[in-house]
This record gives C-alpha cells, sequence and structure tokens, in this order.
C-alpha cells in the first residue's frame, strides 16, 4: 500500500482527500437533519407536559398543582408495589387532605414507615411509603376504601374494631372509635379536636371525619368492591359517542394547532386548539364536562372516564399517544382505525392510527370512556 501511494502524484492525493472529507461532512450534515426533523416532527404532534406518567384513574382528583405535580411519582409507586393505578386520584386527594403537596413528607407517611413523626425528609420516599402503606391498609380493610381511608388517619385499630362491630365502614363507627380511643389519651394533653362538631362527642382522637375530608378533593363513584369508578353515565362509546365526533367534525378545515390553544374564549373564537382542549371543547358540546377551560391537559384528561381495553374501543373512546413524551398527544376514536384530533400541521382533522402510520406507532394502549 505504502508503495502505491508512492506512485499516485500528490495532488491527486490530496484532491481525494479533500472528497473524502467533504462527503463525510455531508453524511453527518444529514444525520443531523433527519434528527432535527424527527424531533421537530414529534414536537408539531405532541403537547408539551409538566407532567408525565401512566395510570387507568377512573375518577378525577380536584386537587392543586403542588399535589398535581406528584402524579407521575404516585403512578410509579403504584406500579412498584402492584396497586391498581385507579387509586392514583383517590391517594392524590388523599395527599391534598394530608398535606396540600407541601412539605418533605406530603403523603404524611413518617409514622407508617418509622413510627414517629418527622423521620422522612425526602417527598419521593414518603410518596413510596405512602403508597405501600395505602395498599397495606386497603388490603387489610377488605378493599373497603372508606375504612381504608379513614384508618389512614386512625391507624390499624379501627379496622379491628370494625370487623368486630359489623366489618363495614360507617361513620357512627368513626364517631365511635374516636371516642373510645380519646378516653385513653385525653389525660396526655396532647389529642384536641380538630373539628369543632366533634367536641359534644368527646370524639376527639384523629379526624373522624376524614374520609368526607377527603372525598371532598374526588369526583366519581365509589363501586361495592371499594375500587374508584366513573360517575354511571352511559359512557362516551355508543350513541353519545357518536355526537361527540360530529361535534369534533364541525371544526375540520376551521382551526389550526397551537400549543396551550383553546384555554379561553377569544381561543375558540379565532379556532386556536392543542390536542386536550380540543377534546374538552368536543365533549362540552355534548353536554360533558370533562375539565376546566382553562386547565385541561392530557394529565388531567387521563385521569377521568373508565379505562377501556383497546380491543374494545369504540367511537367517542378517548385515546392517548406516546409522542415525545408519555401521553404527550390525545385524541377522540372514530373507528376504523382513526382519531379526530388537533395535530400540529393540520390543526382539527381525522388522521390514521393503524399500524405503520406515525400515530399507529405512537398508540400507547391507553383508552378512556368519559
Amino acid at each position: 500500500m505504502h508503495i502505491v501511494l508512492q506512485l499516485i502524484p500528490k495532488k491527486y492525493l490530496i484532491g481525494g482527500t479533500l472528497i473524502l472529507l467533504g462527503l463525510s461532512g455531508l453524511l453527518i450534515m444529514s444525520t443531523i437533519v433527519a434528527i432535527t426533523g424527527e424531533f421537530e416532527k414529534d414536537s408539531q404532534q405532541s403537547e408539551v407536559r409538566e407532567i408525565e406518567g401512566g395510570g387507568i384513574g377512573v375518577g378525577t382528583a380536584n386537587v392543586s398543582p403542588e399535589v398535581m405535580k406528584y402524579q407521575p411519582l404516585l403512578e410509579k409507586y403504584a406500579q412498584k408495589h402492584g396497586l391498581d393505578a385507579s387509586y392514583v386520584p383517590i391517594m392524590m386527594a388523599l395527599m391534598m387532605q394530608e398535606s396540600g403537596g407541601r412539605g418533605n413528607d406530603p403523603m404524611q407517611s413518617s409514622e407508617s414507615y418509622c413510627g414517629s413523626v418527622g423521620c422522612i425528609s425526602s417527598p419521593e420516599l414518603s410518596v413510596d411509603k405512602g403508597v405501600l402503606h395505602f395498599k397495606s391498609v386497603l388490603e387489610k380493610a377488605h378493599y373497603d376504601l372508606k375504612l381504608c381511608l379513614q384508618s389512614y388517619n386512625f391507624g390499624g385499630g379501627f379496622i379491628n374494631y370494625v370487623m368486630k362491630n359489623g366489618g363495614k365502614y360507617t361513620p357512627e363507627l368513626a364517631i365511635s372509635f374516636s371516642q373510645l380511643q380519646y378516653q385513653k389519651v385525653k389525660h396526655t394533653g396532647n389529642y384536641h379536636c380538630v373539628r369543632p362538631e366533634m367536641v359534644p362527642y368527646s370524639a376527639c382522637y384523629g379526624d373522624a371525619k376524614y374520609v368526607d375530608a377527603v372525598l371532598k378533593y374526588y369526583t366519581g363513584t365509589i363501586t361495592a368492591d371499594g375500587k374508584p369508578a366513573a360517575p354511571a353515565s352511559g359512557g362516551s362509546g355508543g350513541k353519545s359517542g357518536v355526537k361527540v365526533i360530529d361535534a369534533g367534525k364541525t371544526l375540520i378545515g376551521k382551526t389550526r394547532y397551537v400549543f396551550g390553544g383553546g384555554r379561553s374564549q377569544s381561543d375558540i373564537n379565532a379556532g386556536r386548539f392543542d390536542c386536550s382542549s380540543f377534546v374538552r371543547w368536543a365533549f362540552e358540546q355534548v353536554g360533558m364536562n370533562v375539565g376546566p377551560m382553562s386547565g385541561v391537559t392530557t394529565d388531567t384528561l387521563k385521569t377521568q372516564g373508565q379505562a377501556i381495553n383497546p380491543k374494545d374501543m369504540k367511537p367517542g373512546d378517548v385515546v392517548f399517544f406516546d409522542t415525545y413524551k408519555i401521553d404527550g398527544h390525545v385524541g377522540i376514536y372514530v373507528g376504523n382505525n382513526q382519531f379526530l384530533g388537533c395535530q400540529g400541521k393540520t390543526g382539527v382533522a381525522i388522521a390514521s392510527m393503524a399500524k405503520g402510520t406515525y400515530f399507529g406507532e405512537r398508540f400507547n394502549g391507553r383508552v378512556k370512556r368519559f
């Protein structure tokens, strides 16, 4: 090889080297453009979100932004500890009552973890141990959700008390247990009634109204087996699903995608929507409130309704896609592997979610029926 190179004139060697360098540069630039183009494509087709995560919650947690930011952690540790994610909205409501999402122990799980207040100083550890404790109490309560919630406040002794007195939670049992426990500890001077209405009953141990306090932050119903469930309404599938599709179709060709759009009446009047605000608007047209105009996101939508197996999808069901983030895009299923949504390049339009298409490859299997 060395002899061959000596036989080639130097000017040709230099020229060949320059050509090779040029070709390498073009290859690198092409790769960069391809990557950038794909990123821009994802950005146009998705919605920037502060919260991400899985979960199949079927109720809605009406909580503060401070609590909302813990949704992905609650979903993460629900999965880790084998707890059905339909309980995530309830745990968000519980956190709202416990701390409002503030402090280093937002689930107030120090006592259940180490037996004393203040031993947890990491919010993530608080969520980890809080979810684990919630699951443990839920199982001991035989999935009586109200019993679980009250026991989260009273402690496990309340479950034993209820099991000896009918086996199901009642507000009366919560008051009587609080009375009994207060008689045992009032001499310490460390307990007072957190609710003035409990003073006449001397029910000053814990919060006998804790169940009501938590559930005021939760919209939904509770089934006989204790699992949260969507309010009975017939759902968005079937006839009502066709109606919401028909309402959404009226905006085809009349809108443009604007990130953060659709959260004011002036935006709506001007046809400016993003994916989640469009879904909210479409359901509003058929009399279904799925969130406030100013605060709807893919994260608030995914905690509502009933989780549906993708094999059982019907027109009107809400479908989610992992674009450059989990659940970054949302639309309304119309049938035949198509959905109606507000996309980056088209505005409101019907798009394919068949295998091999952009959205088909990003459909994550999350389907909700409102």
